[in-house]
Protein backbone atom coordinates (compact mmCIF):
# COMPACT_ATOMS: atom_id res chain seq x y z
CA UNK A 1 0.00 0.00 0.00
CA UNK A 2 1.28 3.51 -0.91
CA UNK A 3 2.39 5.29 2.18
CA UNK A 4 1.72 8.97 2.95
CA UNK A 5 4.50 10.85 1.04
CA UNK A 6 2.98 8.84 -2.39
CA UNK A 7 -0.03 10.58 -1.77
CA UNK A 8 1.49 13.68 -0.85
CA UNK A 9 3.03 13.88 -4.15
CA UNK A 10 -0.36 13.11 -5.87
CA UNK A 11 -2.40 15.54 -4.44
CA UNK A 12 0.64 17.80 -5.55
CA UNK A 13 0.37 16.59 -9.46
CA UNK A 14 -3.00 17.19 -9.42
CA UNK A 15 -2.98 20.69 -8.25
CA UNK A 16 -0.20 21.55 -10.78
CA UNK A 17 -1.80 19.45 -13.94
CA UNK A 18 -5.78 20.50 -13.25
CA UNK A 19 -6.49 23.29 -10.72
CA UNK A 20 -8.00 26.36 -10.95
CA UNK A 21 -9.05 25.02 -14.57
CA UNK A 22 -12.39 23.43 -15.76
CA UNK A 23 -12.07 19.81 -16.55
CA UNK A 24 -13.48 16.60 -18.19
CA UNK A 25 -14.50 14.31 -15.69
CA UNK A 26 -15.54 10.33 -16.82
CA UNK A 27 -15.60 7.09 -15.68
CA UNK A 28 -15.02 4.73 -18.47
CA UNK A 29 -15.54 1.48 -15.99
CA UNK A 30 -18.71 3.17 -15.17
CA UNK A 31 -18.53 2.60 -11.25
CA UNK A 32 -17.79 6.09 -10.98
CA UNK A 33 -20.27 7.33 -13.98
CA UNK A 34 -22.75 9.18 -11.59
CA UNK A 35 -21.06 11.22 -10.31
CA UNK A 36 -18.37 12.09 -12.44
CA UNK A 37 -21.15 13.22 -15.12
CA UNK A 38 -21.79 15.95 -12.09
CA UNK A 39 -18.30 16.78 -11.94
CA UNK A 40 -17.77 17.20 -15.36
CA UNK A 41 -16.92 20.49 -16.43
CA UNK A 42 -16.46 22.11 -13.24
CA UNK A 43 -13.02 23.34 -12.27
CA UNK A 44 -10.55 21.77 -9.55
CA UNK A 45 -10.27 24.37 -6.72
CA UNK A 46 -7.70 22.40 -4.72
CA UNK A 47 -6.23 18.70 -3.52
CA UNK A 48 -5.75 18.09 -0.21
CA UNK A 49 -3.69 14.80 1.04
CA UNK A 50 -3.90 13.29 4.78
CA UNK A 51 -2.05 10.28 5.74
CA UNK A 52 -3.16 7.82 2.88
CA UNK A 53 -5.96 9.64 1.84
CA UNK A 54 -6.29 12.22 -1.15
CA UNK A 55 -8.81 14.88 -1.67
CA UNK A 56 -9.66 16.57 -4.84
CA UNK A 57 -11.69 19.53 -4.42
CA UNK A 58 -14.59 20.65 -6.70
CA UNK A 59 -17.21 23.66 -5.93
CA UNK A 60 -18.11 23.93 -2.88
CA UNK A 61 -22.03 22.71 -3.65
CA UNK A 62 -19.95 19.42 -5.16
CA UNK A 63 -17.94 18.39 -2.73
CA UNK A 64 -14.41 16.40 -2.82
CA UNK A 65 -13.87 13.14 -4.47
CA UNK A 66 -12.15 11.03 -1.48
CA UNK A 67 -9.63 8.63 -2.84
CA UNK A 68 -7.88 5.85 -1.08
CA UNK A 69 -5.62 3.41 -3.23
CA UNK A 70 -5.50 0.50 -1.28
CA UNK A 71 -3.27 -2.40 -2.00
CA UNK A 72 -4.36 -2.06 -5.85
CA UNK A 73 -4.85 1.35 -6.59
CA UNK A 74 -2.91 3.45 -8.87
CA UNK A 75 -2.42 7.06 -10.74
CA UNK A 76 -0.92 7.40 -14.17
CA UNK A 77 -0.72 11.00 -15.43
CA UNK A 78 -0.19 11.69 -18.94
CA UNK A 79 0.44 14.89 -21.24
CA UNK A 80 -2.18 15.97 -24.15
CA UNK A 81 -5.56 14.71 -24.96
CA UNK A 82 -6.29 11.91 -23.14
CA UNK A 83 -6.24 8.09 -25.48
CA UNK A 84 -9.11 5.91 -25.48
CA UNK A 85 -9.74 3.78 -22.20
CA UNK A 86 -7.64 0.93 -21.97
CA UNK A 87 -9.16 -1.43 -18.81
CA UNK A 88 -10.73 -0.37 -15.83
CA UNK A 89 -10.53 3.36 -15.32
CA UNK A 90 -12.85 4.23 -12.23
CA UNK A 91 -12.18 7.95 -12.85
CA UNK A 92 -10.40 10.14 -15.50
CA UNK A 93 -9.62 14.19 -15.28
CA UNK A 94 -8.54 15.54 -18.71
CA UNK A 95 -8.15 18.85 -19.85
CA UNK A 96 -6.83 18.69 -23.12
CA UNK A 97 -3.29 19.16 -21.53
CA UNK A 98 -3.03 16.52 -19.11
CA UNK A 99 -4.58 13.41 -18.56
CA UNK A 100 -5.12 11.33 -15.00
CA UNK A 101 -6.39 7.99 -14.35
CA UNK A 102 -7.10 6.00 -11.86
CA UNK A 103 -7.72 2.29 -11.28
CA UNK A 104 -7.73 -0.15 -8.54
CA UNK A 105 -9.04 2.04 -5.60
CA UNK A 106 -10.06 1.20 -2.48
CA UNK A 107 -11.76 3.79 -2.35
CA UNK A 108 -13.12 6.58 -4.56
CA UNK A 109 -16.60 8.62 -3.68
CA UNK A 110 -18.05 12.26 -3.21
CA UNK A 111 -18.06 13.57 -0.08
CA UNK A 112 -18.97 16.39 1.42
CA UNK A 113 -16.82 19.30 3.44
CA UNK A 114 -18.45 17.72 6.84
CA UNK A 115 -17.80 14.15 5.25
CA UNK A 116 -13.97 14.96 4.62
CA UNK A 117 -13.89 16.51 8.28
CA UNK A 118 -15.02 13.74 9.45
CA UNK A 119 -12.67 11.26 7.69
CA UNK A 120 -9.85 13.69 8.77
CA UNK A 121 -10.84 13.13 12.44
CA UNK A 122 -10.50 9.95 12.65
CA UNK A 123 -7.09 9.64 11.61
CA UNK A 124 -3.64 10.68 13.65
CA UNK A 125 -1.42 13.55 12.92
CA UNK A 126 0.52 13.46 8.96
CA UNK A 127 3.95 14.41 9.52
CA UNK A 128 3.73 15.86 6.45
CA UNK A 129 1.03 18.22 7.09
CA UNK A 130 1.63 21.59 8.75
CA UNK A 131 -1.32 21.14 11.00
CA UNK A 132 0.32 18.25 12.38
CA UNK A 133 0.32 17.74 16.27
CA UNK A 134 2.83 15.48 17.31
CA UNK A 135 1.73 15.63 21.09
CA UNK A 136 -2.00 14.38 19.73
CA UNK A 137 0.67 10.79 18.68
CA UNK A 138 2.47 11.18 22.13
CA UNK A 139 -0.92 11.13 23.92
CA UNK A 140 -1.66 7.86 22.61
CA UNK A 141 2.08 6.07 22.11
CA UNK A 142 2.67 6.88 26.15
CA UNK A 143 -0.20 5.14 27.49
CA UNK A 144 -0.17 2.47 25.67
CA UNK A 145 0.98 -1.55 25.73
CA UNK A 146 0.87 -2.33 22.10
CA UNK A 147 4.58 -2.52 20.50
CA UNK A 148 5.92 0.92 18.82
CA UNK A 149 6.15 -1.10 15.33
CA UNK A 150 1.98 -1.39 15.82
CA UNK A 151 1.34 1.93 16.88
CA UNK A 152 3.35 3.59 13.99
CA UNK A 153 1.15 1.69 11.55
CA UNK A 154 -2.29 2.57 12.94
CA UNK A 155 -3.60 5.21 11.31
CA UNK A 156 -5.60 6.80 14.19
CA UNK A 157 -2.08 7.25 15.83
CA UNK A 158 -0.03 8.33 13.06
CA UNK A 159 -1.38 8.73 9.37
CA UNK A 160 0.63 8.53 6.54
CA UNK A 161 3.20 6.05 8.59
CA UNK A 162 3.77 2.58 6.62
CA UNK A 163 6.00 -0.79 7.14
CA UNK A 164 9.06 1.24 5.11
CA UNK A 165 8.82 4.48 7.52
CA UNK A 166 8.20 2.32 10.70
CA UNK A 167 10.66 0.27 10.31
CA UNK A 168 13.46 2.74 9.14
CA UNK A 169 12.65 5.24 11.84
CA UNK A 170 13.12 2.57 14.48
CA UNK A 171 16.30 1.53 13.30
CA UNK A 172 17.65 4.95 12.75
CA UNK A 173 16.94 5.44 16.23
CA UNK A 174 17.86 2.23 17.69
CA UNK A 175 14.50 1.23 19.17
CA UNK A 176 13.20 -2.37 19.21
CA UNK A 177 9.82 -2.45 17.31
CA UNK A 178 8.81 -4.84 19.78
CA UNK A 179 8.80 -2.41 23.26
CA UNK A 180 5.63 -1.59 24.14
CA UNK A 181 5.06 2.26 23.47
CA UNK A 182 4.74 3.46 27.05
CA UNK A 183 7.94 2.32 27.49
CA UNK A 184 9.81 5.12 25.02
CA UNK A 185 11.27 8.32 26.87
CA UNK A 186 9.87 12.08 25.34
CA UNK A 187 13.13 12.22 23.76
CA UNK A 188 12.94 8.99 21.89
CA UNK A 189 9.74 9.87 20.32
CA UNK A 190 10.56 13.41 19.63
CA UNK A 191 13.68 12.12 17.48
CA UNK A 192 11.08 9.29 15.80
CA UNK A 193 8.89 12.21 14.66
CA UNK A 194 11.21 15.11 13.91
CA UNK A 195 13.10 11.97 11.51
CA UNK A 196 9.59 10.83 10.18
CA UNK A 197 9.15 14.64 9.42
CA UNK A 198 12.28 14.91 7.40
CA UNK A 199 12.05 11.38 5.90
CA UNK A 200 8.70 11.76 4.31
CA UNK A 201 9.42 15.29 2.76
CA UNK A 202 12.53 13.47 0.68
CA UNK A 203 9.92 10.78 -0.30
CA UNK A 204 7.28 13.47 -1.34
CA UNK A 205 10.41 15.28 -3.50
CA UNK A 206 12.48 12.24 -4.74
CA UNK A 207 9.00 9.99 -5.16
CA UNK A 208 11.19 7.01 -3.59
CA UNK A 209 12.10 6.64 -0.03
CA UNK A 210 15.47 7.03 0.70
CA UNK A 211 16.78 6.48 4.37
CA UNK A 212 20.52 5.34 4.71
CA UNK A 213 22.73 8.60 6.28
CA UNK A 214 25.71 9.94 3.94
CA UNK A 215 28.15 7.23 5.25
CA UNK A 216 25.74 4.36 4.39
CA UNK A 217 24.84 5.31 0.46
CA UNK A 218 26.02 2.55 -1.98
CA UNK A 219 29.10 4.82 -3.15
CA UNK A 220 30.07 5.41 0.75
CA UNK A 221 30.41 1.94 1.43
CA UNK A 222 31.27 0.61 -2.04
CA UNK A 223 28.53 -1.74 -2.33
CA UNK A 224 25.73 -2.15 -5.01
CA UNK A 225 22.93 -0.08 -5.13
CA UNK A 226 19.64 -1.47 -3.81
CA UNK A 227 17.12 -3.15 -6.76
CA UNK A 228 14.03 -3.20 -5.17
CA UNK A 229 10.68 -2.63 -6.55
CA UNK A 230 10.23 -0.24 -3.59
CA UNK A 231 13.21 1.66 -4.48
CA UNK A 232 15.62 3.53 -2.12
CA UNK A 233 18.26 3.20 -0.22
CA UNK A 234 17.04 1.36 3.27
CA UNK A 235 18.81 -0.51 6.06
CA UNK A 236 16.15 -3.21 7.40
CA UNK A 237 13.17 -2.85 5.58
CA UNK A 238 13.07 -6.30 2.85
CA UNK A 239 16.62 -7.26 3.59
CA UNK A 240 15.91 -10.25 6.19
CA UNK A 241 18.96 -12.20 6.31
CA UNK A 242 21.47 -9.73 5.34
CA UNK A 243 24.29 -7.91 6.72
CA UNK A 244 23.15 -4.56 8.44
CA UNK A 245 25.00 -2.03 6.70
CA UNK A 246 26.15 -0.98 10.60
CA UNK A 247 26.83 -3.90 12.59
CA UNK A 248 26.98 -6.46 9.61
CA UNK A 249 24.88 -8.93 11.73
CA UNK A 250 21.82 -10.20 10.20
CA UNK A 251 18.60 -8.07 9.57
CA UNK A 252 16.13 -10.06 11.32
CA UNK A 253 12.38 -10.52 10.29
CA UNK A 254 8.84 -11.64 12.15
CA UNK A 255 5.32 -11.02 11.42
CA UNK A 256 3.62 -8.67 13.71
CA UNK A 257 -0.05 -7.24 13.69
CA UNK A 258 -0.30 -9.62 10.06
CA UNK A 259 2.39 -7.33 8.84
CA UNK A 260 5.99 -8.49 7.85
CA UNK A 261 8.61 -6.62 10.14
CA UNK A 262 11.97 -6.26 9.81
CA UNK A 263 14.49 -5.18 12.27
CA UNK A 264 18.32 -5.59 13.42
CA UNK A 265 18.59 -7.27 16.96
CA UNK A 266 22.47 -6.08 17.42
CA UNK A 267 21.13 -2.16 16.67
CA UNK A 268 18.04 -2.19 18.18
CA UNK A 269 18.33 -4.43 21.86
CA UNK A 270 15.36 -5.01 23.86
Amino acid sequence: MPEGHVIHRLAADYAERFAGRPVRVDSPQGKFADTAALLDGQPLTGTEAHGKHLFLGFPELLGWVHIHLGLYGKVAFGTGPAPAPVGQIRLRLANGDHWAELRGPNTCALRTDDERAAVAARLGPDPLRADADPEAAWHRVSRSRSAIATLLMDQQVIAGVGNVYRAEVLFRHGIDPHRPGRDLNRAEWEACWTDLVLLMREGVRLGRIDTVRPEHTPEAMGRPPRVDDHGGEVYVYRRAGQSCLVCAGPVATATLAARNLFWCPRCQPR
